[in-house]
């Protein structure tokens, strides 16, 4: 087969078919339609030349390009159908190594960005999905109807066990529900896994005595992945409920082995998204964060890192294609079928998960957080916390307040004249 043979612009999906969405620029005097067709052939049956002796059952295994839309002068959106024979239960490196490996180094293209997937009930099936999910979290927390508030433990990385603990401890008794461990802290030789997590998991328990309310304490268990799984085990039995994993830098193949595990260990999974900017910091090239966030919950994560739209981790408001001229962020939460965004539509038997909204963000941004996402995402507040000018304990109080203020519909300015910690994160923050 020629790469024109596996453009189809009459073919009608099946029921069982894997879609891909695509943005692709073709490379300069290739035609748009034999470039749509070799990111066909290349991510399924076929190759740079036709081979003559193949059986001709193979054909009916192409991949098949069956949408092309001319977006700008030079990019097109496509969609590509993929039989479901051409892929493994339960395998998502074997899927990812199909529609997003060999294809994005092609000469034959200058970009080419997967923007969406969507998954059949059978394949869909084949997943166990989030152990918690939203609901979960919520019971577990014994928190029905606000977003959950969250932090990480700053300095990110050179504090000592009971230096971290004390940071954690402070967070919480003003007013987090989460704290995490920095994606870049593990068992270093200055602050030990086990030992850190013992000791925070004690200032937790202080806290929840204090305060009433329950906390939880994610560890980073990130590692090789038969000693992520002594981790989570270690945390497990220390009384930890919760843990983090960074997804991209462990792979897909170590989460799997995780959240099988975890059908016992039965803690909450927290996904981080560090070295997502890798595959798409070119932004007409790689994979959108749209396809890692289905991934993760697919798999079976409770929560996810996307980013927002306001603060330091956000990408350019101006996307990729021009499509919509909205960040990939944006991409997941005006992803709809209903009035929910991706990580909580209706999927089969997969639970909702949590968004995480995280990096750069202050008390100043809760209200808009919640009125342009609502109500079931956790605001995480690094150096919005701890940057505090009276330190992390007021800071914790300001974000705190900032969510109580939003949750009863009052104006911060107006909360802030009688709550001090609120006041200062506001003229401190601008």
């Amino acid at each position: 087969m020629k790469y024109t043979d596996y453009v189809d612009l009459d073919y009608k999906p099946t029921r069982s078919d894997i879609i891909c969405e695509f943005y692709m620029e073709p490379t300069s005097g290739v035609k748009p339609k034999e470039a749509a067709g070799a990111v066909a052939s290349e991510s399924s049956v076929g190759t740079w030349t036709e081979v003559t002796k193949a059986p001709k059952r193979i054909d009916k295994l192409a991949a098949k390009v069956f949408y092309m839309k001319q977006n700008n002068k030079k990019g097109h959106y496509i969609k590509i159908a993929y039989p479901y024979v051409l892929f493994e239960d339960n395998n998502i490196p074997q899927i990812l190594s199909s529609i997003a490996g060999n294809i994005f180094g092609m000469k034959i293209v200058d970009n080419l960005k997967l923007l969406d997937i969507e998954f059949p009930e059978l394949l869909i099936k084949a997943f166990r999905g989030p152990l918690y999910g939203i609901k979960g979290v919520r019971k577990l927390l014994k928190i029905k109807n606000r977003p959950l508030l969250g932090t990480i433990v700053k300095p990110k990385i050179g504090l000592n066990e009971k230096e971290h603990a004390q940071v954690a401890y402070n967070a919480w008794i003003g007013g987090c529900d989460l704290v995490k461990d920095d994606e870049n802290l593990t068992s270093q030789s200055f602050n030990k896994f086990l030992s850190r997590v013992v000791e925070t998991l004690k200032s937790r328990d202080k806290a929840e005595k204090i305060t009433g309310e329950r906390k939880m304490y994610m560890p980073n268990i990130t590692s090789e992945t038969k000693e992520m799984l002594r981790r989570a085990k270690f945390v497990k039995k220390q009384g930890g409920e919760y843990v983090m994993v960074d997804i991209i830098s462990c792979g897909w193949s170590a989460l799997q082995t995780l959240r099988e595990a975890n059908q016992d260990l039965k803690l909450v999974l927290h996904a981080h998204r560090a070295g997502y900017a890798a595959l798409t910091r070119n932004p007409k090239h790689g994979i959108s964060m749209l396809v890692i966030a289905k991934l993760a919950r697919l798999i079976g994560l409770d929560q996810l890192h996307i980013g927002t739209i306001i603060g330091k981790m956000a990408t350019p408001k101006k996307e990729v294609i021009d499509l919509d001229q909205e960040a990939e962020e944006k991409m997941i939460l005006d992803h709809r079928l209903d009035s929910r965004h991706i990580l909580e539509q209706r999927w089969h038997h997969i639970k909702p998960m949590f968004a995480v909204c995280s990096g750069g963000l202050h008390p100043g941004h809760v209200p808009y957080l919640v009125r342009h996402i609502g109500k079931n995402i956790i605001i995480q507040m690094g150096g919005g916390i701890h940057g505090h000018p009276l330190g992390t304990l007021a800071g914790a109080k300001a974000a705190r307040q900032a969510l109580d203020a939003t949750i009863k519909g009052k104006k911060l300015r107006e909360y802030a004249k009688t709550h001090m910690e609120l006041k200062k994160a506001l003229e401190f923050f601008k």
